[in-house]
């Protein structure tokens, strides 16, 4: 804390929770959360003003982020729970609103969550930097349009990146096994031996760690080709 005032001018009594603390200089080493009290005195004119500051005990928070939700679920939740540290925090999913904690709260809820990766940040009201961490929701695009304009060109399972060795399988109608896919790779481009499929629903079938678990999963769906 400091008065920005010069000690040549002006003599400083410091009060700590009312207990005169022994620096008389014109700044101090707020080091104790706590009500702090400064007077200061013009040596010439013997004017006084006084000033004082509550000083709270804030850093960083810690948690933890736990999915909720199983994969491929129609909606994705996550929960912030385990929250250590002190301050009064608030939380962001993304580039979302800041959410803060009620009083007595200990947990927070995100629903709503879209597939693919995310950060949840947490800071303190008083500016005190952020925690950030991060998680992802694991589930697919319901079409893909390979129509060379950019937007939706292939077609692969979100979110299961940070799993190499899971399986993807996209089969026909008919059962007939058209591709398989890595979930780190560029996709499906809707082609079979350079032949473009038509318009149509396809199957697939994953298998994978489910994250909520940590057991071996499989999931099958089905999705749509559209030209």
């Amino acid at each position: 804390m400091d008065t920005g005032l010069d000690s040549n001018n002006f003599t400083f009594e410091w009060v700590f929770n009312g207990t005169v603390l022994p620096a008389t200089s014109p700044s101090i080493d707020a080091t104790q959360p706590g009500s702090y009290t400064v007077t200061v005195t013009n040596i010439n004119t013997g004017c006084q003003a006084m000033s004082s500051a509550e000083i709270i005990e804030s850093n960083l928070p810690t948690f933890e982020v736990t999915v909720l939700t199983p994969s491929f679920s129609e909606t994705h939740v996550v929960e912030v729970s385990n929250i250590e540290g002190q301050g009064n925090f608030e939380f962001q999913l993304d580039n979302g609103p800041w959410e803060s904690l009620a009083p007595g709260q200990t947990t927070l809820v995100f629903s709503n969550v879209l597939p693919g990766t995310h950060i949840i940040r947490g800071r303190d009201d008083a500016g005190c930097g952020v925690t950030a961490v991060e998680f992802t929701m694991i589930d697919f695009p319901p079409f893909f349009t390979p129509n060379q304009d950019g937007v939706n060109e292939t077609w692969n399972i979100t979110g299961l990146s940070n799993q190499p060795n899971a399986k993807i399988y996209i089969f026909d109608r008919y059962g007939k096994l058209l591709k398989q896919l890595s979930p780190t790779g560029e996709g499906w481009d809707g082609t079979f031996n350079g032949s473009k499929m038509p318009s149509q629903d396809y199957w697939f079938r994953v298998e994978f760690i489910e994250p909520t678990t940590g057991n071996p999963s499989t999931f099958k769906s089905h999705f749509t080709l559209k030209r």
